[in-house]
């Protein structure tokens, strides 16, 4: 069982596709803890299991043994339904790709995840999303009138707006130039100093020390944590 002050808690997490010979073990026995505000690197590899553990992370997928307690909720027994109620409301996404949605400006953009919860006062909401990650005056931009780390911090905001328990970003510089990853590193360490807790999923080591704490994941399993 997790601890009070923890945010996620993976128990023995094995994660397996396919059947017979074809049998793959993404992740094998995986456990993991990780505070309430704390911030986190997660390095590895290509196959290593990042990328599954990532999905894991963000109720995208449930192991195939394990437990995974999120908030405090056995999210690991979840159906598909009651999964997305938890990506929705509780965590932020930011991929490598940006998926910003081209015609929309960049506050319509942010309000997106709002949408699907009815809430009101969308606007004030994205604006204010916005002006947390310095784009008070893009906001009316669309994504073709951005750099690519201004379309970034878009979607840092994006991922902000629902004000969720936890960030997840995979390869969040994987698409930008060193001045721009800077800037985008800039504000994801800002947030964490603000109390955000925030998981990177990353191969870069000029990326993961961003994060207070590093965990090295390779064939499937965790083989090393090292604090900043």
């Amino acid at each position: 069982m997790p601890a009070s002050d923890e945010l996620i808690h993976l128990e023995s997490i094995t994660k397996v596709y396919g059947t017979g010979d074809g049998t793959v073990a993404a992740l094998q026995d995986f456990s993991l803890s990780v505070a309430s505000g704390e911030s986190l690197a997660v390095m590895g590899p290509s196959g290593s299991g990042k990328s599954t553990l990532m999905n894991i992370l963000g109720c995208l997928d449930t192991p195939t043994s394990g437990r995974y307690w999120f908030a405090g909720q056995d999210v690991s027994r979840l159906n598909e339904t009651e999964l997305a109620h938890v990506r929705n409301r509780r965590i932020g996404f930011v991929f490598q790709q940006f998926q910003l949605l081209p015609k929309l400006s960049a506050w319509r953009n942010v309000e997106l995840p709002l949408l699907y919860r009815n809430v009101r006062d969308r606007r004030s909401l994205a604006l204010q999303a916005l002006e947390q990650v310095g784009l008070a005056n893009r906001v009316d931009h669309r994504p073709s009138q951005l750099s690519g780390g201004q379309q970034q911090r878009v979607a840092i905001a994006r991922a902000l707006v629902t004000n969720p328990d936890l960030i997840l970003a995979d390869e969040p510089t994987g698409n930008l130039d060193t001045a721009s990853s800077r800037d985008v590193l800039a504000v994801i360490r800002e947030l964490n100093e603000q109390g955000r807790t925030i998981i990177i999923i990353t191969h870069d080591p000029e990326v993961a020390p961003v994060a207070k704490r590093t965990v090295h994941v390779r064939d499937g399993r965790l083989v090393e944590q090292v604090a900043a």
